[in-house]
């Protein structure tokens, strides 16, 4: 049930991180603040396919 998905900065869209995580335990979409090295800021970053 984990697959690999992969972390997008909301303002340059930029695929900056992979990460898995459980379908089952967590059937939304990602949202976590990590840092953009494009930005050189801590930006909100979205889970993509």
């Amino acid at each position: 049930m984990r697959v690999t998905i992969h972390l997008e900065c909301t303002q340059c869209r930029e695929r900056n991180y992979s990460s898995q995580k459980n379908k089952r335990n967590n059937p939304d979409r990602l949202e976590v603040k990590k840092y953009c090295s494009r930005c050189r800021k801590h930006t909100l970053h979205k889970e993509t396919k």
